[in-house]
């Protein structure tokens, strides 16, 4: 049997996106470990996150799984969730700077940041928390396999990846004062922005498509 291990480092919802996958696996074993042996001979591997970039980041390295997380990004089929797709990415505005793994390319900024010279903002409360429409750049990606192009994820964050911050790497677009980039992919790489598990249907149907997806896009 296949095996999908969710990487433990304190920082995700670990039984909610554990649960998910449970629900949607048919020949696959779901496996919640933050030993670097049982992620690496996992088939795919998913990164969670919740809370502080700068928590998460400090954890990955003091848990030495940052190196786990580089070596499965060259190997095997990679899902970064939340914060999870935010430590993959160079560096975060958040916590005075943050630099992350930088197994992609990109540099997040603050909402507030982005609408300081827009207007009709006042009314956009940050974090950005909710339903919102994550648009693919390519709905013939196999992850997006099933999913309508005007599906709705939901949505918990601050910080986000600016479209000009992912030439080359963005997977999916939403809009929030301003167009950003809710889903990146590069090689064996997924990662989005949004929480499947908390999306419904179609939140389910990307996990069911990172598990049959062999890392081609």
């Amino acid at each position: 049997m296949k095996t999908v291990a969710v990487i433990d480092y304190g920082m995700g919802n670990l039984h909610s996106v554990a649960k998910a996958l449970e629900y949607v696996a048919t020949d696959t074993r779901v496996v919640v470990s933050s030993e670097p042996r049982t992620i690496l001979s996992a088939d795919r591997v998913v990164l969670p996150g919740v809370g502080a970039i700068r928590d998460c980041v400090s954890e990955l390295h003091r848990l030495e799984l940052d190196g786990v997380v580089k070596e499965v990004a060259k190997n095997k089929p990679l899902l970064g969730v939340c914060v999870g797709m935010q430590a993959l990415l160079e560096h975060s505005a958040e916590n005075a700077g943050t630099d992350c793994l930088a197994v992609m390319p990109g540099r997040l900024i603050h909402f507030k940041d982005a609408f300081a010279d827009l207007r009709d903002t006042a009314e956009l409360k940050v974090p950005h928390m909710g339903w919102n429409q994550a648009v693919p750049e390519d709905a013939d990606h196999p992850m997006w396999a099933g999913i309508a192009v005007d599906a709705r994820f939901y949505f918990v964050h601050s910080y986000f990846l600016p479209l000009a911050e992912a030439s080359g790497i963005c997977a999916a677009r939403t809009e929030f004062g301003v167009e950003f980039c809710s889903a990146v992919t590069q090689g064996n790489v997924f990662a989005t922005q949004f929480h499947p598990e908390k999306s419904a249907a179609a939140g389910l149907q990307l996990y069911a498509n990172f598990l049959a997806w062999n890392g081609d896009n």
